[in-house]
């Protein structure tokens, strides 16, 4: 469950720095009531931009499958050993 804490909390960076990095959810800063901003540990931010950046790829490898921008396996295979000479 996420946590949601008022932005004058953040003066306690100890604190937060447990909370972020012993709990994979991030923490949600409020301002006069309101979400202003996330903090999150490190390692789930790199966790969460691999995970987008596998989701974009295969998107656009559907996208080009929808456009009909695909080769067949063993034909893609043959086009590089002649490229390349192998």
């Amino acid at each position: 469950m996420p946590k949601i804490i008022p932005i004058k909390e953040l003066k306690d960076t100890a604190k937060i720095s447990l909370m972020v990095r012993e709990n994979a959810d991030p923490v949600y800063i409020t301002k006069n009531g309101y979400e202003d901003m996330v903090i999150m540990s490190t390692k789930e931010y790199s966790r969460l931009m691999t995970e987008l950046e596998v989701m974009e790829k295969l998107l656009e490898s559907e996208r080009a499958i929808a456009r009909g921008e695909v080769v067949d396996a063993f034909e893609g295979l043959e086009q590089i050993r002649r490229r390349y000479e192998l």
